[in-house]
């Protein structure tokens, strides 16, 4: 055996703390007591914690078992006063409270309560202030303690058979102690506060220490001491991999962790009561001397197991392959409307735990094989749930499908959604890249919103920020520096996965070594998984500069240079993806040098692959909307400016990472006389002006979420309505809840976007690479053309606009007279000279073509469409909605507004093909249902 002591506690509770102190130290659950926080304390910085403008306290009281157990005071992200603390003007807040009277509680708990929890937020619940690592506060209640020094209290001391171990702890009245070994009384002490005593181990034992003071209040510390293992060598199955295996027996799971520097592994869980039994030890892998497997039999089919990993240097991690986990932190948040049934945390475990559940009902796909969108053609409609819908769940987003729809986006592209630290965030701090986060529903839940957007047309792409992982991610915690014991620290220089100081200029959190065997199978398995379980068609990867061991933290020079391990690694983490998908989209977020990205995106091109390069063309867009004349050459957008080989570069005017155009056109906007940009009408009616000059210029393009409506709140504004460099990621106001949707000055953008993508993507002339832009001037000009294509269809487009503030003269430049038609609403323009101007007030704009536009085929939704239900005219203009169906029964409409209001009924027979519903009704997008008899036929998104 190995001469190896080690400690884990998984709860240390102390009343002392740098950063928290409560006076007095030591009470009954009937005193009153005060609560203050140092919110200057940089150990606190859990999740960006920087001067609040208000503190909450979040608290809970319980037992040892579980702190939080018996009552639970605090509403997350609400400002409603409810444990609001008061600041005490030199950056401390505090908060007085009789713990008896604060919490609801039975007699017995009275009685009981020995443990509160602690933690704090500012209002909005986007800045949290924990324990040092990240973990929460605990305070002990109760005049009497017992305070365990040696070992720690739950900890697991691992030690040679006949060693000697001292025990050693204190209280804080005089008591009689009494420990016991697996059960037995071994040692008694009497009428002392300080208790010692030299154990010798002769067996792995289950300790308890009991205190019992003389007016007979009593108090239990348990640990453990173990004898280290002989652990069995033998080669693993081949169903087993890395992470949690299934086979066809429904009573079977295998286990298999890679865990190099480790002696052995326990496995903890639902099934042996959390404790460590050598009956799952696992082994050690006959062909990989650093993979522990097991087989766990007996299990119970489709029942829920919570386990964890518990290796022999005291780290007590979850699986990191899990598709779910279990947390201590974030789950008791999670509303049961959003995530129902979701399983109680294990009482008594700290940090994340895995879930095992064999015999899992599989979804029913209704599209099992998803003809994605060409490359060339990708329309994405970038979206952060958490902004999106009030709801901020899956359920809310599919029923705005019809919205995104009707938009005639192709593609969503959605910001992280793998398990990430906390409830409340854009997502780019994940601990479980494999996992789906349940703040925003089940699994099931996720796969309908794909499943109902592969049925719609709209590709799903992931954004996914494998350049890095939190403190929480078991690949950190199993080789990290913890000197306190509370499992996390930094990283460890044994860490396979992991730099301990970041090689580029961007690092977050801790930064993932991509030159590493063991991050690249990782990275393969995580890209896999999504691809082949949640049929995700893309992936945009976050911050690639950071794929390079070439750089250092400081120099930036390097950093945004070219690095050619940065290259080849990004090619074989493209090819990882097309292996598991060979359509899948691959989209950078690189912002580098023009050299080094079109190693990418001209990469596999002639098999119709490459790699799609994020074109950041937002300052240059916006100049042109606040009417300003520099800065405003938009060319970067277009895929040969970078010198691609083919359309792979994604232009975007804005992304969640830039300033809404909108809000810089309403704060610095350019006037002319009575024509001001900084008027809300006249903003939006040059938002529509800038799809126009974007939409039709062939290659990939981006919006953001909201766009479309004008949305016009800034990038850094704070839930209270201020403006702060520190609220980048707080949550921003959702557009439907304040009428976006309604206002016909901002649906007038959506419908103009809605018509532009359509004429983008029903005629094949924008498929061409023969195109030129004239920019950087206030009246771009945009040519695109493809002479293969006959006459008699549109071949040839022209789009000109004014972002002048006063009226101007504009050259077309046609290249030929005769008929040419406005493809906003395909009417005739007469042209008799090669050189005649058209004149456009400020913000407007021409799209011209030879031919009128095709129409899509697809522009309505159709969930269900037993009955083959058309609507003609949408946009509606006067009311009458014009419809097609197939069905002799009577038919009934019924409309609704957005937020499910019914409006008004109709029935109507087959002769009937114009119906007035709409009349009398404002402005805005609307459903409509049609039933005929008691069955649901269809249901569409209608625009008036």
């Amino acid at each position: 055996m190995k001469n190896v002591l080690f400690f884990l506690a998984l709860l240390v509770f102390t009343n002392t703390w740098a950063q928290l102190s409560v006076s007095p130290a030591t009470f009954d659950v009937t005193d009153e007591i005060t609560i203050t926080v140092d919110a200057n304390s940089t150990e606190t910085d859990c999740n960006g914690f920087n001067n609040p403008t208000s503190v909450y306290m979040h608290s809970g009281i319980g037992n040892d078992a579980n702190p939080w157990g018996f009552d639970v005071v605090g509403n997350w992200g609400q400002n409603d006063g409810i444990g609001q603390m008061t600041s005490n003007g030199d950056g401390t807040w505090s908060i007085t409270i009789t713990p008896s009277e604060y919490y609801d509680l039975t007699a017995t708990e009275l009685e009981q309560a020995t443990i509160m929890g602690l933690v704090f937020r500012n209002g909005s619940g986007n800045q949290e202030l924990k324990n040092d690592g990240c973990s929460d506060f605990f305070i002990n209640v109760g005049l009497f303690q017992l305070n365990l020094i040696n070992p720690e209290e739950n900890s697991i001391t691992l030690v040679n058979e006949g060693q000697n171990v001292t025990i050693t702890a204190t209280t804080s009245q005089t008591a009689n102690y009494t420990l016991k070994a697996n059960d037995a009384v071994v040692h008694t002490q009497s009428a002392t506060t300080s208790y010692s005593h030299n154990y010798v181990v002769n067996e792995t034992s289950q300790m308890e220490l009991t205190a019992t003071s003389a007016n007979g209040s009593s108090q239990t510390k348990t640990f453990t001491l173990m004898v280290a293992p002989d652990v069995e060598t033998a080669p693993k199955p081949a169903w087993i991999q890395q992470g949690i295996n299934y086979t066809t027996d429904a009573t079977h799971a295998g286990l298999a962790l890679w865990a190099p520097g480790k002696d052995f592994v326990h496995v903890i869980g639902d099934f042996n009561n959390w404790t460590v039994d050598d009956n799952y030890l696992m082994k050690r892998d006959a062909n990989n001397s650093d993979l522990f497997w097991i087989e766990l039999t007996n299990l119970t089919p489709q029942q829920m197991y919570a386990f964890q990993y518990r290796t022999s240097d005291a780290r007590v991690v979850a699986d990191p392959y899990s598709p779910i986990i279990l947390s201590s932190y974030d789950d008791q948040w999670i509303p049961e409307s959003v995530f129902p049934n979701l399983p109680d945390y294990p009482t008594g475990q700290d940090f994340e735990a895995s879930i095992i559940q064999t015999n899992q009902a599989a979804y029913n796909w209704t599209v099992s094989d998803f003809n994605k969108p060409e490359k060339d053609n990708l329309m994405v409609y970038e979206l952060l749930l958490r902004d999106f819908t009030n709801e901020k769940d899956w359920e809310s987003l599919i029923a705005r499908i019809g919205y995104l729809k009707n938009l005639n986006i192709n593609a969503v592209e959605l910001m992280p959604i793998m398990e990430f630290d906390g409830n409340n965030s854009w997502g780019y701090n994940p601990s479980f890249h494999y996992a789906l986060d349940k703040t925003y529903g089940t699994a099931d839940k996720f796969k309908e919103f794909v499943d109902v957007c592969h049925q719609n047309g709209i590709a799903v792409i992931l954004d996914i920020a494998l350049n890095h992982a939190t403190g929480r991610s078991p690949l950190v915690r199993l080789w990290n520096n913890d000197p306190d014991g509370d499992g996390y620290g930094s990283v460890a220089n044994d860490n396979p996965y992991f730099n301990t100081i970041a090689r580029h200029t961007y690092g977050v959190f801790e930064d993932f070594n991509h030159s590493t065997t063991a991050t690249r199978y990782y990275v393969q398995r995580v890209i896999q998984h999504w691809i082949q379980e949640y049929k995700i068609d893309g992936f945009r990867w976050d911050l690639t500069k950071g794929f390079t061991q070439n750089c250092t933290s400081t120099d930036e020079g390097c950093t945004n240079s070219y690095q050619q391990d940065r290259v080849d690694v990004l090619k074989m983490y493209a090819d990882y993806q097309w292996a598991a998908d060979p359509t899948s989209y691959v989209i950078f977020e690189h912002l580098g040098t023009a050299n080094e990205e079109q190693q990418w995106a001209n990469y596999r091109i002639n098999e119709g692959k490459g790699v799609i390069m994020w074109a950041n063309v937002n300052h240059a867009y916006n100049q042109l909307t606040m009417g300003y004349n520099s800065e405003n050459n938009f060319n970067y957008v277009a895929h040969n400016y970078h010198g691609f080989t083919g359309k792979r570069a994604m232009g975007y005017g804005e992304s969640h990472d830039e300033e809404r155009l909108m809000y810089k056109n309403l704060q610095y906007g350019a006037s002319s006389g009575s024509y001001n940009v900084r008027n809300l009408e006249t903003a939006l009616e040059r938002q529509e002006a800038f799809g126009a000059v974007f939409f039709t210029i062939p290659g990939p393009k981006m919006i953001w979420q909201f766009g479309e409506l004008g949305y016009d709140f800034g990038i850094n504004r704070c839930e209270d309505g201020s403006y702060n460099n520190n609220c980048r990621t707080s949550p921003k106001p959702v557009a439907f809840n304040l009428g976006y949707n309604t206002e016909s000055d901002r649906t007038a953008v959506y419908e103009t976007w809605s018509r532009l993508l359509e004429i983008r993507l029903a005629n094949e002339v924008f498929d061409t690479n023969t195109f030129n832009i004239e920019s950087g001037s206030l009246l771009p000009k945009i040519y695109v053309w493809d002479t293969n294509l006959p006459s008699s269809q549109l071949n040839s487009v022209i789009v000109v606009a004014n972002f002048n503030t006063t009226t101007s003269l504009v050259t077309p430049n046609f290249p030929t007279t005769g008929m040419w038609y406005n493809l906003m609403n395909n009417s005739s323009y007469n042209v008799t000279s090669t050189n005649q101007t058209v004149t456009l007030q400020p913000g407007e704009f021409r799209i011209f073509g030879n031919q009128p536009s095709e129409n899509l085929a697809t522009n309505n939704l159709e969930l269900n469409s037993n009955f083959g239900f058309r609507i003609k005219n949408n946009p509606v203009r006067d009311g009458k909605i014009l419809i097609e169906y197939n069905t002799a029964k009577p038919a009934e409409f019924t409309l609704y507004d957005l937020n499910g209001k019914l409006l008004r009924k109709i029935t109507a027979t087959q002769d009937s093909h114009e119906l007035e519903i709409l009349a009398n009704q404002n402005n805005g997008l609307y459903i409509l249902v049609m039933r005929a008899g008691n069955e649901l036929t269809s249901e569409k998104l209608i625009i008036k």
